[in-house]
């Protein structure tokens, strides 16, 4: 009788085993072949030097060619469209930025949903700033008061983008005052003119080329949208010390894939970018700019994209803003 119940535990054993061996089969074998990053968004900008960065070396770690193809178009919803199609098999790997969490209430018809990706990891973010010309407004307050007796000018680099829809809700939910907005076809251009003194506030993320303008002291920074002040720029202060509790929004960017990618390929993406991320290498490329690195397990950063997609929906959902 305990012979039999010995070879029956043997083969119960052994069953586990064969089970258990294709969970990791993925893993264990992967990458055998070139991986696909899709940016998208335009060589140059926030995500593609995060993805060029990241792309280098995850390259060397894995022993396979990481080639990064961008797709921009339409907020990024052309490279988040050809992403969610993919083979979930973690080849095909999308770069993007909040635009992903953004467009989940902003656009009605995107040809895909959130719930088509699995976040691999949020790498880096850079908060939303306020700045003024360095001979304009001297702080939020007086900004503040000037809105509600008439409207403030505001730049963005676009209708819809990150900083147009916190700057929006800050002055139309928050402030209760008046905001006019004047879109630009880009950050280089808004960035001119805020330095030319051309208009009285420009929102962008931090890393969009305003850092070392506020270090000059050629643009006051007004207000920036992080829980504590950042130690690159120590002199702006936050919405939150201003007297606006809870009040932050950070533009990030970070690598997703097909939902039904097997999790032990998503874990060791996971696991191989965040080493990359805590490379000292990178950091010291990387914070310079006025990005912060960012480090989450693939629970973590899942957790990070659903609550920011709450966050952007609440806000645009205050300053009534949808596109079809």
């Amino acid at each position: 009788m305990k012979a039999f119940l010995l070879s029956r535990l043997l083969v119960c054993t052994m069953g586990v085993g064969l089970v258990a061996a294709p969970l990791n089969a993925h893993a264990e074998t992967y990458p055998s072949k070139p991986i696909k990053v899709i940016v998208s968004f335009a060589a140059g900008g926030f995500v593609d030097t995060v993805s060029r960065l990241v792309g280098q070396k995850l390259s060397q770690q894995l022993g396979q060619p990481v080639v990064i193809e961008n797709r921009p178009g339409a907020a990024g919803n052309i490279a988040h469209r050809v992403v969610a199609r993919s083979e979930a098999d973690g080849y095909t790997i999308l770069a993007t930025s909040t635009a992903l969490a953004i467009n989940e209430s902003l656009y009605s018809n995107r040809g895909y949903a959130g719930s088509d990706f699995s976040a691999v990891a949020i790498v880096a973010s850079s908060p939303e700033v306020l700045v003024a010309p360095a001979s304009g407004a001297t702080s939020l307050n007086e900004i503040v008061q000037k809105s509600r007796q008439t409207s403030v000018n505001f730049g963005t680099a676009g209708a819809g983008s990150a900083s147009y829809i916190v700057t929006e809700y800050f002055f139309k939910a928050l402030a209760k005052g008046q905001g006019a907005h004047v879109p630009f076809q880009g950050g280089a251009p808004l960035l001119n003119t805020v330095l030319g003194n051309h208009i009285e506030l420009a929102a962008a993320a931090m890393a969009g080329g305003f850092v070392q303008h506020i270090q000059s002291g050629a643009l006051r920074g007004l207000a920036i949208a992080s829980e504590t002040r950042v130690p690159i720029v120590p002199n702006v202060p936050t919405y939150i010390e201003l007297g606006y509790p809870d009040f932050s929004a950070l533009s990030w960017a970070g690598f997703f894939v097909p939902a039904k990618t097997p999790s032990d390929v998503v874990n060791k993406l996971n696991q191989q970018i965040t080493d990359i991320m805590k490379d000292p290498e990178i950091v010291a490329k990387l914070i310079p700019g006025g990005f912060l690195p960012m480090y989450n397990s693939v629970k973590e950063a899942g957790s990070f994209f659903h609550n920011d997609i709450e966050k952007w929906s609440r806000m645009i959902r205050a300053i009534d803003l949808r596109v079809e």
